[in-house]
């Protein structure tokens, strides 16, 4: 589907764009005193909860209608755009009905298409920005097909919110970024802005602006943070939470990197270095090819031998081996583990068709 975006208010967005607030509304001298301070440290919109999706009944599940009353105050008292969270038709009609600026769909929505359609279906007609989060899950189609949906409701005015995937093991992060998926996306969609949830990706205080400065660096369009007064006492996701004060110090430290540059000079260095990456690039390719064709030589072997195909002992040597001699070349071992294991199933898929290929002439 081709498709073409227009900016959230009508005017070229700035860069970076800064949404943030607290994760919920929590009471209406919490929200106010939150946007006061926030306005002071020159954010663009300002974002807090009211309907809360939890994992497990009992918890703090959001104020509800009575917090929307609370926005519509920061809009007429303090001057700041607002947005908030919306999972079905009742929330949206509620949020368009106080008047809320700008609408986003959480990454628990964004993973049901039913749920994203009854979204769209409520917003259609209507012209007001919508943020879309990556699903919980990292799956690529399913966040484009959310924003499929949203733009077929005849919502033009979209961007997206990368706030990282869910993990199972040990990890620093909260919902770990998986940075590549972000990526991909945007070569789907090129002009399609893009924020980074630092809060959601981290889960704690201490690695924000990291996060923060990495998606920068990777020309995000903009950022949104969780900001609480209190952030120890606040009723939902405390950990990951910050005063406005702290996020002013965060936001002074951050460094906007600018997405290209008009200096001939720079130009030719570049295109020097990308020529030399091209080349290679097509000489790793030519490598791979042929190891992929000794694959499927050792899986006819195998074949003829009555073996089987994945040999446990051989892969750990494979992986010790290459993982030493990346550190010496400066290589993470994460990185190496990658690309090895991503070699070593395509190398089971070769020799799982000659197998498939005996199979099918036994028959």
């Amino acid at each position: 589907m081709s498709m073409t975006f227009q900016p959230l208010f009508g005017h070229a967005h700035k860069r970076p764009f800064l949404i943030a607030g607290p994760c919920s509304a929590e009471t209406e001298a919490q929200v106010l005193q939150t946007a006061r301070e926030l306005a002071l440290q020159g954010i663009d919109l300002f974002r807090a909860g009211i309907w809360k999706p939890r994992t497990r009944p009992g918890e703090f599940e959001g104020i509800g209608t009575p917090g929307l009353a609370w926005l519509r105050r920061v809009k007429e008292e303090v001057g700041l755009r607002t947005t908030t969270e919306v999972a079905n038709t009742q929330h949206v009609f509620e949020a368009l009905k106080y008047g809320i600026d700008v609408l986003w769909i959480g990454a628990r929505t964004t993973v049901n298409p039913f749920s994203v359609q009854e979204v769209a279906d409520a917003l259609r007609g209507v012209d007001i920005p919508v943020l879309i989060k990556n699903p919980v899950n990292p799956d690529l189609k399913l966040w484009m097909g959310a924003i499929e949906r949203i733009y077929k409701a005849g919502i033009r005015r979209i961007a997206v919110i990368h706030r990282g995937f869910s993990h199972h093991g040990e990890t620093r992060y909260r919902n770990v970024p998986r940075w590549q998926i972000a990526i991909d996306l945007k070569r789907h969609f090129p002009d399609l802005p893009i924020f980074c949830d630092n809060s959601h990706i981290c889960g704690r205080r201490d690695i924000l602006r990291e996060v923060a400065q990495q998606a920068l660096d990777l020309n995000y369009d903009g950022l949104m943070t969780e900001v609480h007064p209190s952030p120890d006492q606040a009723w939902s996701d405390a950990a990951q939470q910050i005063t406005p004060l702290q996020y002013g110090e965060m936001k002074a430290m951050l460094q906007f990197r600018r997405s290209g540059s008009e200096d001939p000079n720079f130009a030719q260095h570049i295109d020097h270095l990308r020529h030399q990456i091209d080349e290679i690039d097509e000489e790793i390719l030519q490598l791979l090819s042929h190891r992929m064709n000794l694959a499927q030589g050792i899986g006819e072997y195998k074949r003829r031998n009555n073996i089987a195909i994945v040999q446990p002992t051989r892969w750990s040597e494979i992986v010790d081996k290459a993982t030493a001699e990346g550190r010496k070349k400066g290589l993470s071992d994460e990185f190496v583990e990658t690309i090895l294991r991503a070699i070593h199933q395509e190398s089971i898929r070769r020799q799982s068709l000659v197998l498939h290929e005996e199979t099918q002439q036994a028959s």
